[in-house]
């Protein structure tokens, strides 16, 4: 049986704040811009970068959540698939437009951001659980205690 895969996955930083709206029917959709860079030396070991940039859109809640904690220069980390959608312009020539429907966003980031544990309960007007405590696993161990 003939299989197909259309999984795209992104660790980058929002290039602008994003862009919520609303469907007629009042669904949620936000677009983000979101930035993949690499970095490597040329062949006289000079660095060379190359910044791709991504068009990605969420639904739902997950739209919400995007739009409420993530800002301009924010890191996300995106699971998706591709989507190409295409359309005529006023003149008659075909545009296409490439898209990243997310299907899963984890919030990243410093200080000052929200962790997704924090963000989506509140997304859904709960508050954060708690931390859980982490059992008790013996005395520390420290470099004495190494035998070589």
């Amino acid at each position: 049986m003939p299989r197909s895969v259309n999984r795209v996955i992104l660790l980058g930083h929002l290039g602008k704040d994003p862009e919520l709206k609303y469907t007629a029917s009042g669904q949620a959709v936000t677009k983000l811009r979101l930035a993949t860079s690499e970095r490597w030396k040329d062949k006289n070991g000079e660095w060379q970068d190359r910044t791709e940039w991504h068009d990605v859109v969420l639904w739902a809640k997950m739209a919400e959540t995007a739009n409420q904690y993530l800002n301009k220069g924010s890191q996300v980390y995106i699971e998706g698939r591709l989507q190409t959608s295409s359309w005529d312009d006023k003149d008659g020539k075909k545009h296409f437009r490439t898209e990243i429907v997310a299907s899963d966003m984890v919030l990243l980031g410093g200080r000052g951001q929200v962790s997704e544990r924090e963000a989506l309960p509140r997304a859904r007007g709960e508050e954060p659980a708690e931390a859980v405590p982490v059992p008790n696993r013996g005395p520390e161990i420290t470099d004495d205690d190494i035998p070589f």
